[in-house]
């Protein structure tokens, strides 16, 4: 497995030299957290000499803050494999620590970037896994082929009761004035088993309360320039498209090893409910994704993980 882990390391090293993407190396401590709800950073306090004895540091979910300072800097295209860390993860397809790349590509837009996902993963994949031609699905045109609604319209009444339609197992504390954990919920458990058999599967055009640092495309609705991509049954994830520069991230999993009512205190709230919410719902996926095998196909998982892949544009 090590050999394995290092011959997919060579080659995407391999692919972005080839093209003239530079690799960078960014700090994993920051003085702030993640702002994201749905997401959580490790703490740990620095008692070293100096003013900052005793301040809190955070360790990143992923190095784009610094990357895209890098960006503005005038760094022009590159990438960065880095060891990440998100609290509140460990879980059947999550691990509170993981090895993650992530690219960014001046003047992409996201269409180049999935035709350069679509390349990487079949670098990568080379010799073990043929993959038919990639699939390219809106968010809307997936709930609407696989569903009958339209995830951007429909009532979190009208999620439950689809959920309860085809036997998806409903996890306590869903809320009932959001529709995005209903819509992840749907998601995972009833579309993604039926996406990327055999080749990728693009899902595109998030709902716009999903676009987090996407920017958003104007129309009825708007929605957000974000793309997420499957392998072979395994997991999605999202690109997403803030400007001219495109940057993607590749994530493997590793073995495990209120000031006011809008202050951090809420924040934390958010994020925790985020998480536990985020974890019940995968912890509940249907049985034939919970597992995923090596991209050959046996249920030995090189690295404790597989394969998982973003986008940021």
């Amino acid at each position: 497995m090590l050999r394995l882990r290092a011959e997919l390391l060579t080659r995407i090293r391999a692919f972005f030299a080839a093209r003239g993407v530079l690799e960078v190396d960014t700090p994993a401590l920051s003085v702030a957290a993640i702002s994201d709800p749905h997401l959580t950073s490790f703490a740990t306090v620095y008692s070293g000499p100096g003013p900052r004895h005793g301040r809190t540091l955070y360790l990143h979910t992923s190095p784009e803050f610094p990357m895209k300072r890098l960006l503005a800097a005038g760094s022009g295209c590159i990438y960065q494999i880095a060891r990440v860390f998100r609290d509140g993860e460990a879980g059947r397809l999550h691990n509170p620590e993981f090895t993650l790349l992530e690219w960014y590509r001046v003047g992409f837009d996201h269409r180049r970037l999935m035709d350069e996902v679509t390349d990487l993963a079949a670098g990568l994949l080379a010799g073990r896994v043929s993959l038919a031609e990639p699939e390219r699905l809106s968010y809307r045109a997936a709930f609407q082929r696989y569903l009958g609604l339209d995830p951007h319209r429909a009532t979190v009444a009208e999620l439950a009761v689809c959920a309860e339609r085809f036997g998806v197992s409903i996890p306590p504390g869903m809320p009932t004035d959001e529709t995005d954990p209903w819509l992840d919920l749907l998601l995972t458990h009833r579309i993604e088993p039926r996406l990327g058999a055999g080749r990728l599967t693009f899902l595109h055009d998030y709902p716009a309360s999903q676009a987090a640092l996407a920017r958003l495309r104007p129309g009825d609705p708007p929605v957000g320039e974000r793309f997420g991509e499957g392998v072979l049954r395994g997991e999605s994830d999202v690109g997403e498209t803030v400007g001219a520069d495109v940057g993607v991230e590749v994530q493997f999993l590793d073995p495990p090893g209120m000031e006011s009512e809008t202050g951090p205190r809420r924040i934390d709230e958010r994020k925790r409910r985020g998480a536990r919410q985020r974890e019940a719902i995968w912890n509940r996926r249907r049985p034939e994704v919970q597992t995923p095998g090596r991209v050959d196909g046996s249920d030995d998982v090189p690295d404790g993980g597989w394969l998982r892949i973003d986008g940021v544009v």
